[in-house]
């Protein structure tokens, strides 16, 4: 390039058009030599004396050569990169390694950077032999100043945090590891100046990932955990803190190596919480966080062995347990900590903050051994004169509300109640917001609890504070009621009954959460929103009685999306609001209708579908996603009438069908057709063609997201279903799409592609369980004559699949059911095969009672064609 220098510069120009000239003649230089250009950029990344923004932005773009988010992009980098002559790489390397000797800040820090992807790509393969030397060098060397070797230990913990996310790499050789483990501990060194410390020991938390084979070495593991120890010690807090966070990155990686460690980290971490700097602090608490996690999830472990007669291969030590009686205290007086303005920037994160989180996730690991060491403070201090005591104790109960049984926290909810709903009036924003989060939590988890007298008051109480109060507390009191509404969602009696504890509030509750989406400031903390999710539990939880209120209800809240159809927009956060109202009144429209009845519902489904296709008319996801979900429930009520709104919605379903960017529009569109061909049935053949064309095209690109294929494949049974024998023109072609998807390979050890695996295994067996329905009904069954091999040969191999989960063989059961009833005495030779009898019994032996009856159905269906 003719000038390099000027082109960089340019590419900061404000002026777009010199600016895109820049950015293209960058590009062009990169596509016609690459090794010419890479050494270029580095030429200039390194030479002492040019403008330190040239430089900067010289490796930046270096590094960008070598950087995609994009996995296969990244690839197709690191491939240009390595595609490269080994002595022209080895050229631009010498360069970067001379740059991180640079008395120049900018270009060390730069130079580290570019040289950590090139390290990336090249150590795990063992291709840069000269970088750590090199780099062990600038460490321990007395020769070089201190900033280099800052920049250095920099440039350490960019590697191992670049190789820990690449994928598909070799394992890194013990050699590399051990180079890089002795630069990094010979700069955290307690000799060594507190900057040195500190990259050192940020360089250390990412090592830790590669570090399995010296944490299995007794003396290597020590040297490793007294440097991290006596770094805890450093007088510069930074230092500190970096220090516990590897401690919280050992806690996670290596549970199984802390036992003759724990009592020193036990008492270095409860002291960095009681008298630390609060970013020391936070890290501690960290570490016992990030401790309970992994209990947690080693007692899940052993629970799942038991019950699987397996022996449990990583038992937990239960050291939280065994820090119960001063962890909890420290917590709750840590808790006492909050900052005064409650309603700062909710990704503020603070002591108190983390001490709660922490607690919560105690109680998980503890379970009841946490009730008798926290419930004295709560029960000292929940009506405490000092705001803070106050809030930290209903924090504390609100904490260890989950973890421990019912049994055990049950009384405590019983008495808290009265103490909760007089907190509700608290003079102190915090302690009400805190109260109100509290109520919803036990309206979550031990509704039982809550003693059947205090249920009035307690829903005044929430009520009450809907209009009231500010954002925060108003919010966490729809938290509140959604939780008791949703509490009914399991109580059986009100279908004997017709009426259940809700209905005598129900119009109130309804009047007054309609009013808080009309609040000024119901923007903030999430206020709308809740209101919204509020009201829906209600109606869906709402007891046959409430039946005729929601019928008034209907109107109203389609007339609301109508309204607000004329809404004006001179900004972008307007566009964003009505559109997000609409959304939600979309939800509301879909969960009244399912409450309805289809005689309660025809008067109004011309309003409510005149509106829900103007809605389609926005150009917005989320709003599409609610409009098609609630046609859904419109065309499930109405059955055969919703044909006189297929012409006009038909467009806007073909248009979601391809909407392959936004996946979940798209499958909720998928839906919405298998809902319509099983509602109108025959009715929807004039739709077909396009229908079925844009089904395709979703198969077939490579774009779309994975989860939308399974319910496509359904979806081609729904409209054969419908169209009986009138499917004929579009056989051939969802035959091939589901062969081909049948023999997708199930993974062996990857355990969210085998569950999609399975996914797509259902909706295959559905949809040639439809399709052999429909031509059944239809009279033409001997259509899917030539297709019977192949789909033997699927169940056939699905036989012997050992990841097939129970849903599958379940519906094979029923597929071979349905060949043998529908095909008869011509399929005999196919269902004579062994495994027929063996799918079967394996079917019957795994399922429910259902599955079983579908075996015993199969069972006959395939002795009676036998004959």
């Amino acid at each position: 390039m003719a000038d390099l220098t000027a082109t960089l510069l340019a590419c900061q120009n404000p002026d777009t058009a010199i600016r895109t000239q820049a950015e293209q003649a960058l590009r062009s230089a990169e596509e016609l030599n690459y090794p010419e250009f890479a050494h270029a950029l580095a030429v200039e990344l390194s030479t002492e004396g040019k403008d330190l923004t040239v430089r900067q932005l010289a490796g930046l773009h270096f590094k960008n050569l070598l950087v995609a988010k994009d996995e296969s992009l990244q690839s197709s980098k690191h491939h240009a990169w390595m595609s490269m002559e080994s002595a022209a790489r080895s050229k631009v390397k010498a360069l970067l390694l001379q740059t991180m000797r640079s008395p120049e800040t900018v270009a060390r820090h730069t130079a580290a950077q570019a040289s950590a992807e090139v390290a990336a790509i090249e150590l795990p393969y063992n291709q840069w032999p000269e970088f750590l030397p090199t780099l062990m060098e600038n460490v321990t060397s007395p020769q070089y100043p201190d900033p280099v070797k800052i920049s250095t230990l920099e440039c350490l913990g960019f590697s191992c945090e670049r190789i820990a996310t690449l994928d598909d790499l070799p394992d890194i050789d013990s050699a590399t590891t051990d180079g890089m483990l002795t630069s990094i501990v010979d700069g955290i060194r307690p000799d060594r100046p507190d900057p040195i410390r500190l990259s050192a020991a940020v360089a250390l938390r990412n090592s830790l990932l590669f570090t399995r084979k010296n944490m299995e070495n007794a003396d290597e593991r020590n040297m490793i955990m007294t440097a991290i120890c006596e770094a805890t010690q450093s007088r510069d807090a930074s230092v500190r803190a970096a220090a516990y966070e590897c401690i919280s990155q050992i806690a996670y990686q290596y549970y199984d190596k802390l036992q003759e460690y724990m009592m020193t980290l036990f008492q270095l971490t409860t002291v960095a919480i009681e008298n630390d700097e609060e970013n020391v602090a936070l890290q501690a608490i960290e570490f016992w966080s990030t401790l309970c996690e992994e209990e947690i999830d080693l007692i899940d472990e052993a629970v799942n062995c038991h019950v699987n007669n397996m022996p449990v291969t990583r038992p937990c030590m239960n050291y939280v347990k065994g820090a119960l009686e001063r962890l909890g205290p420290l917590l709750t007086s840590t808790m006492t900590k909050q900052d005064e303005d409650f309603s700062s920037d909710d990704d503020i994160w603070n002591l108190s903050m983390a001490a709660a989180t922490c607690l919560t996730l105690v109680a998980n690991a503890t379970e009841d051994a946490v009730v008798p060491v926290i419930a004295p403070f709560v029960q000292q201090h929940i009506q405490s004169e000092n705001w803070r005591f106050r809030e930290a104790a209903t924090m504390a109960f609100s904490s260890i509300l989950d973890g421990p049984s019912s049994e055990t926290i049950g009384p405590y909810v019983n008495q808290s109640i009265p103490i909760l709903l007089a907190a509700l009036s608290d003079p102190h924003d915090m302690v009400k917001d805190t109260t109100a989060w509290t109520i919803g939590r036990i309206c979550e988890l031990h509704v039982r609890s809550i003693p059947t007298e205090t249920f009035p008051t307690l829903v005044n109480g929430l009520m009450s504070k809907l209009l009231t109060e500010s954002p925060q507390v108003s919010s966490q009191a729809c938290y509140a009621l959604h939780n008791l509404a949703s509490a009914f969602a399991e109580d059986d009696t009100a279908q004997t009954s017709g009426t259940n504890a809700l209905t005598p509030f129900m119009p109130g509750l309804l009047e007054s959460l309609l009013q808080v989406t009309d609040r000024d400031d119901a923007d903030e903390k999430n206020l709308r929103n809740a209101a919204f999710e509020a009201i829906s539990a209600l109606i869906q939880n709402g007891a046959p009685d409430c039946k005729p209120l929601f019928e008034k209800l209907l109107p109203v809240i389609y007339s609301r999306l109508q309204a607000s159809f004329s809404v004006p927009v001179l900004t972008n956060e307007d566009k964003e609001r009505k559109e997000g109202v609409q959304g939600l009144l979309c939800g509301l429209i879909q969960v009244l209708v399912y409450k309805l009845e289809a005689q309660d519902l025809m008067p109004h489904a011309d309003s409510i579908m005149q509106n829900l296709l103007q809605v389609l008319q926005t150009k917005n996801a989320t709003c599409h996603e609610e409009a098609f979900s609630a046609t859904s429930a419109v065309c499930d009520k109405l059955e055969s009438h919703f044909d006189k709104y297929m012409s006009a919605l038909a467009p806007f379903l073909i248009v979601g069908l391809k909407n392959f960017q936004a996946f979940h529009v798209c499958s909720i569109a998928v839906g919405l057709v298998g809902d319509i061909a099983r509602s109108i049935e025959g009715k929807i053949q004039p739709y077909c063609y396009d229908i079925m064309a844009a089904l395709v095209e979703s198969l077939q690109n490579q774009s779309v997201h994975r989860n939308v294929k399974p319910p496509v494949l359904a979806c081609f049974g729904d409209i054969a279903m419908a169209l009986g024998n009138a499917f004929e023109p579009y056989l051939q072609m969802s035959m091939m799409m589901l062969m081909q998807a049948s023999q997708t390979a199930m993974p062996e050890d990857d355990d969210e592609l085998i569950e999609f695996v399975n996914q797509l295994r259902e909706s295959v067996l559905e949809a040639y369980t439809s399709i052999v329905q429909g031509f059944k009904d239809g009279g033409r069954i001997d259509l899917m004559a030539v297709y019977v091999a192949p789909i033997m040969q699927f169940l056939q191999a699905l036989s012997a699949e050992e990841n097939k989960d129970s849903e599958v063989i379940s519906k094979a059961a029923g597929l071979l059911g349905d060949i043998a009833s529908a095909m008869g005495h011509n399929v005999k030779d196919h269902l004579s095969q062994p495994f027929v009898h063996a799918l079967l019994a394996e079917a019957y032996g795994n399922g429910d009672e259902s599955t079983r009856e579908t075996c015993n159905w199969a069972r006959e269906a395939i002795q009676a064609a036998m004959q």
